[in-house]
């Protein structure tokens, strides 16, 4: 979970960015921040339909424009506390799902946003949000893996995911949940 292993693959997005646009990510950061739209969907949608962007170039490049990416904090760990104001009592089940995943392997890039951690190994596997004072949802990316017990598709709910498992009590982080996690990582590699 190096920093330069987060420094190079975010590098070279922006690198392909910058290539494939013409256009540096300060320019882009300026046409977000005065295309008029505020929420997180509605400038993924403006740059993805109006820009050719993909999903995740977009979410990058509104990320910035919002200063809601990792690298705007001072550090990780501010993301990280600010995201369980409030939430201090669910926030033991994200140390001991980071735990477990952990224990995949040391190419996992842990990169906190303003609202959830996101899991990266090549590609995006799986986030971690608290989403209430009660609840965390952990959203994955499996392909070809149909949903059971408590995984569902991951709907609307985060566009950048395809499975949903929302936690409300501890006992669902059990080896169930880390492995679907795990498969997630797995096909990520």
């Amino acid at each position: 979970m190096s920093s330069n292993i987060i420094d190079k693959a975010l590098q070279t997005q922006i690198d392909n960015i910058e290539k494939s646009s013409g256009k540096k990510l300060k320019e882009w950061i300026t046409i977000v921040n005065k295309s008029g739209f505020e929420k997180h969907g509605e400038l993924l949608k403006f740059l993805k339909e109006k820009h050719g962007f993909t999903h995740g170039n977009a979410n990058m490049v509104v990320h910035y424009a919002k200063k809601s990416h990792a690298g705007a904090a001072d550090n990780e760990t501010d993301w990280i506390a600010e995201q369980y104001k409030g939430k201090e009592d669910i926030k033991p089940w994200y140390d001991k799902l980071m735990a477990a995943i952990s224990k995949f392997g040391k190419d996992i890039e842990v990169s906190p946003k303003k609202a959830y951690v996101s899991l990266r190994r090549k590609k995006q596997f799986a986030i971690i949000q608290p989403s209430t004072k009660t609840r965390m949802d952990v959203g994955l990316n499996i392909k070809g893996v149909a949903p059971a017990g408590n995984v569902e598709k991951a709907g609307s709910w985060n566009a950048m995911c395809t499975h949903r498992i929302k936690i409300e009590d501890g006992k669902t982080i059990n080896k169930d949940l880390i492995e679907w996690i795990k498969k997630s990582y797995d096909q990520a590699g």
